[in-house]
């Protein structure tokens, strides 16, 4: 019966949305490949995923992954703790192709508007546990009044604001977490609370995290304990940022942490000292094209359409410009960046103040760049050309999606 009403539910999620592509097998190399593509290294994402994995165990407090960052089914079944989740995304696009594959336990970690209650409610009829996010009165009001006149609870969580870094109530203003908890409540909708600590991302230090986690699982915890002294259920306590949840030393009070970038981290990470650069699991494989030797530059075929336009380390005490320039089997050559980037160029030089000697790469070298911030240059390609540690065979390709 269990596999019956699997199927079922599936097979609904299939009428309602279309589900991305699976992943086919590989049947070529990385010197056979056309650039610009993504490459994903299945050995450093699999000891990413374990690393947090560990860490959660040792609190003893469930994982939620964000999948905005893979927006991949294949990544995703690698990363959560079940078939049909925890998981957190950033969109409803990813909540209906989620959705389609079986993956059923979902927080849309948006402050959601009444124009999207109809997909909501779509995705929650055809069989998904689909919990949403408000941070205001007005939102709270147009959602009960929506599941009031529908007969039906959309669960919600109230957003706080940690930090200051983006939206959410401040945890200090308990009337107006009450009042937005009590509207919530009249119509059966209220799930707990949430926050996410952004800021994290500008800390100088593994203790400036440390702390950062601490007033993010403070700010959290507290709220939940008001809404529970005003008799209002709060059975979830959910925080989370890669930062926070690598090195968080208390997480008493929460029920579950989320991260995203984690399962693939990137320059930012590392930057952070949250990561290696020998961690960044996810690259962009592109070939050089042209020399103005004069300049000092290389020029490949990997510009900001492949990359991105995010600098995410220009403000970190060491600045990666467009990304750290590797060989084509992912080992990082020295003081070599992709300093600037055309629509469809990438313009390859020396680091500031290098003595090295620009290397002489022939035209048709494969390079491979680690990104800045692997959401903004995975959202630029519709798949992962899988390989594994110590090989150049692509061993699979999987999809991923894009759009809201």
């Amino acid at each position: 019966m269990r596999i019956a009403g699997q199927a079922i539910l599936v097979a609904s999620f299939l009428l309602y949305f279309p589900i991305a592509m699976s992943s086919s097998p590989a049947t070529s190399t990385l010197d056979q490949l056309d650039t610009p593509c993504l490459i994903l290294d299945e050995t450093r994402m699999t000891r990413n995923i374990e690393r947090l994995a560990a860490i959660m165990r040792a609190h003893g407090v469930g994982l939620r992954p964000h999948l905005k960052t893979p927006k991949s089914i294949e990544v995703a079944h690698r990363v959560m703790s079940g078939p049909r989740g925890p998981a957190a995304v950033s969109t409803l696009q990813e909540a209906e192709q989620f959705a389609a594959a079986g993956i059923t336990d979902l927080l849309y970690a948006v402050g959601v508007t009444p124009a999207k209650l109809d997909r909501v409610l779509a995705l929650r009829r055809a069989g998904a546990d689909l919990t949403v996010v408000v941070d205001n009165p007005e939102a709270a009001g147009a959602l009960a009044r929506r599941a009031a006149q529908e007969g039906e609870a959309i669960p919600a969580l109230i957003e706080i604001d940690c930090d200051g870094h983006r939206a959410g109530v401040q945890p200090q203003d308990t009337a107006a977490l009450l009042e937005i908890g009590r509207i919530l409540h009249g119509a059966g909708c209220l799930r707990g609370v949430m926050t996410h600590a952004g800021e994290s991302y500008g800390c100088r230090s593994l203790d400036a995290i440390a702390a950062m986690a601490e007033q993010e699982r403070r700010a959290a915890v507290d709220c939940a304990r008001s809404l529970r002294a005003a008799g209002l259920p709060c059975p979830v306590v959910s925080v989370g940022s890669t930062p926070t949840a690598h090195f968080a030393r208390s997480l008493e009070g929460v029920t579950e942490v989320r991260a995203g970038v984690y399962v693939f981290f990137d320059l930012v990470m590392a930057g952070l000292g949250v990561c290696g650069v020998q961690d960044i699991a996810a690259t962009v494989l592109t070939t050089v094209i042209g020399h103005q030797r004069e300049k000092g530059w290389i020029l490949v075929d990997a510009g900001w359409m492949a990359m991105s336009r995010d600098r995410g380390t220009a403000s970190q005490p060491v600045d990666q410009a467009y990304g750290l320039v590797c060989d084509i089997d992912g080992e990082v050559l020295p003081d070599l960046l992709l300093a600037e980037t055309n629509q469809e160029q990438g313009i390859i030089r020396l680091r500031p103040g290098s003595r090295r000697a620009l290397p002489d790469l022939p035209i048709g070298a494969r390079l491979r760049i680690m990104p800045n911030h692997a959401c903004a240059t995975c959202a630029q390609h519709d798949a992962y050309e899988v390989v594994r540690a110590g090989s150049r065979a692509v061993v699979a390709r999987w999809s991923r999606f894009r759009g809201w």
